[in-house]
């Protein structure tokens, strides 16, 4: 990787240069204005430099450019005058690609943009911070196919000359501060596959002219102002769908029943609206259905048994509704079905027990009011068993048959939990993260400021983690979390991400540290990149509180006995789920002060599954998670057959203020 300064007159005698690609570098300072020597350039891509400073005018000397990238330096503008390389650039008439996204440009874009070259294909000015209007003229571009204006702070209207870009295929505008409505001649952009609007301050209707645009496959307007019904027209789209968000609005009236002619919708958002009426039947039409929400609505009646046929859903959300009648039996037959919410309605009569029902992390039934059975750990009151009346028999008779019936639905209830344990076992969940949001390694880079020594909470033999502050979704804070980064290169690095995302995928409980998701992708280097990322504990670790440093920095605070019993029953309740009641027994392997996590509140979360086991029961035999190595776990915590050591260790330890590891030959 080069760094340093380019020259001043590095391009002075360079007019035979056509490609000039310097990305991914570390050069800083400015772009020298000699760039303009090379008469012949057709392609300049500076991206991912910290070059600073302003585009030099003289780049509209170069007239065959046809590409122009600037991603991810600190080059800006902030004055008009900064901004006057774009009126030079209006002489490369065979420009067809501009892009500037994540640099430092604000002020208010000049009008000389829509005089740029009728060849521009690609316009992106992406995650900056220019203000003002967009430019009335931008139909003028009637070339351009994706045009990338997110992440700004644009206000004003849409203009109405963006009907003129026929050939647009890509319209970003999301997390802006556009006002009004969205103009009806976006119908005619019926070439347009995504469009992103959601984050701005849209109003009024939402136009009938969408329906004009066919090729849509995805449309996000969340977080608006609209109002009025969802026109039916919306769904007459004729390719696959892949996600429709109108959610965090106030639209009004019933879900069109025309819903059903997205055959391929993936994702549909609706929260967060005035909805009202019944589900559509035709929404069980939709059966490439992943993750419905429908949430913070008014609407009514039962859910509807045509559901039943969407067997790839795996997140469904109503809670918060007026919804009433029987719990469907079929959503326990929805075998991709990782989280459903049926809070705050008016579900009455029996809570089935298989499927998503069987695990009751998964499940969300609470304020209903009127719900029975469902497994143990729901609390819930048993239904009734209803017996024949008959004054003519002796009262013995019904009590033993009651007592008879009571051991007889017993007995089927504990042959249908062991099968349904044995055949989790059997069968265990494929190694996606469902129902878990996607995450790139972008966004992580962002999170923890180029994963800067500033945020390193610390470090151990597999991976480092870091402090990071992700921007919430809609109408959501910020949330603070703890990514750990793989160690890559270090044997057994990759095992230990295995083991721990095999531990965390299916295990949800309130003492154990919540997996947010992980990331598998490619770094600026090319190389490799592992991440699992976590709820944020704010209160560090147990560790941090029996052994706090002494450096004078952070006022010392001692625990009181009832917060370390407090902690311990944590742990203990935590280790109890793990062993006994998640999906498949697993052995935490590595229990110590350092990996037991406290929140806000103090309560203690189990955290670090690198070593972790899984014991499958009908074998007798574990699952090794992790490498095999011939010592697993922490000096002074690991006992040889034992594996409740580790957990007493720690207690006698929490209790005593004492290390637990022998030193000088002495405990």
């Amino acid at each position: 990787m080069l760094n340093g300064t380019i020259p001043p007159n590095a391009f002075s005698n360079l007019p035979n240069l056509q490609r000039l690609y310097m990305d991914h570098n570390h050069f800083h300072g400015h772009i020298p204005a000699s760039l303009g020597n090379a008469s012949n350039l057709i392609m300049i891509v500076l991206g991912a430099n910290p070059f600073s400073g302003i585009v030099p005018q003289e780049v509209g000397e170069l007239t065959s450019l046809n590409l122009l990238v600037l991603t991810d330096t600190l080059v800006g503008a902030k004055e008009p005058k900064d901004w006057e390389f774009i009126t030079a650039l209006t002489n490369c008439s065979q420009l067809e690609v501009l892009i500037f996204a994540n640099c430092e440009f604000s002020g208010t874009l000049p009008d000389s943009l829509s005089s740029l070259s009728t060849s521009l294909k690609y316009l992106s000015l992406s995650e900056n911070a220019i203000s003002g209007s967009i430019p009335k003229d931008i139909g003028n571009l009637f070339n351009l196919q994706v045009l990338d204006l997110a992440d700004n702070s644009f206000t004003g209207n849409l203009p109405s000359s963006l009907a003129r870009l026929k050939i647009l295929q890509k319209f970003y505008a999301s997390d802006n501060s556009i006002t009004g409505p969205v103009p009806w001649e976006i119908g005619n952009l019926t070439d347009l596959v995504s469009l992103y609007l959601r984050s701005n301050a849209f109003s009024g209707r939402l136009p009938s002219t969408l329906a004009n645009l066919t090729m849509l496959s995805e449309l996000y307007l969340a977080n608006n102002n609209f109002v009025g019904p969802i026109p039916s027209g919306l769904f007459n789209i004729s390719t696959p769908s892949i996600g429709l968000d109108l959610s965090y609005n106030s639209l009004e009236g019933s879900i069109p029943q025309e819903i059903g002619n997205l055959k391929s919708l993936v994702e549909f958002h609706a929260e967060s609206n005035k909805l009202s009426g019944e589900i559509p039947a035709a929404l069980g039409d939709c059966q490439g259905l992943r993750y419905l929400y429908l949430q913070n609505n008014i609407l009514t009646g039962n859910i509807t048994g045509h559901l039943s046929q969407l067997k790839s859903l795996e997140i469904f959300d109503l809670s918060s509704n007026n919804l009433s009648g029987q719990i469907p039996k079929f959503l326990g037959n929805l075998t991709m079905l990782s989280y459903l919410n049926l809070s705050f309605n008016n579900f009455m009569g029996e809570v089935p027990t298989f499927g998503v029902f069987a695990n009751a992390t998964a499940i969300s039934i609470q304020h209903n009011g009127k719900l029975c059975g469902g497994i143990p750990v729901m609390h819930l009151p048993p239904c009734p068993f209803h017996l024949p009346k008959n004054k003519h028999k002796l009262l013995v008779i019904p009590i033993v048959t009651s007592l008879v019936g009571t051991l007889i639905i017993l007995a089927l209830l504990y042959k249908l939990l062991t099968w349904h344990t044995r055949n989790k076992v059997s069968n265990p969940s494929t190694t996606t993260m469902q129902g878990h949001p996607l995450i790139s390694y972008s966004q992580l880079v962002k999170a923890t400021d180029y994963f800067s020594a500033t945020n390193l909470l610390g470090s151990g033999s597999f991976g480092s983690v870091y402090k990071g502050e992700l921007d919430g979704q809609a109408g959501e804070s910020t949330n603070f979390v703890a990514v750990k980064v793989l160690k890559l290169q270090t044997p057994g690095a990759v095992k230990s991400f295995v083991a721990e995302c095999d531990a965390l995928r299916n295990l949800r409980h309130r003492n154990l540290v919540k997996i947010v998701t992980i990331c598998l992708s490619i770094d600026h280097n090319g190389n490799d990149f592992k991440a699992i990322v976590y709820d944020f504990m704010p209160n560090g670790s147990l560790e941090g509180w029996l052994h706090p440093d002494t450096d004078g920095q952070m006022q010392q605070r001692l625990l009181n006995l009832i917060e370390r019993v407090s902690i311990l029953l944590d742990v203990a309740f935590a280790l109890d789920y793990l062993h006994c009641h998640g999906p498949a027994p697993v052995i935490h392997c590595d229990i110590k002060s350092s990996n037991v996590l406290l929140d806000d509140d103090m309560v203690a979360h189990v955290g670090d599954f690198g070593l972790a086991k899984i014991l499958v029961e009908e074998s007798a035999t574990v699952q090794q998670s992790a490498s095999s190595m011939v010592f697993k776990g922490t000096i002074g915590y690991a006992a040889p057959r034992v594996w409740c050591w580790k957990y007493g260790i720690n207690e006698w330890r929490h209790l005593q203020l004492r290390n637990s590891c022998v030193r000088n030959g002495n405990w």
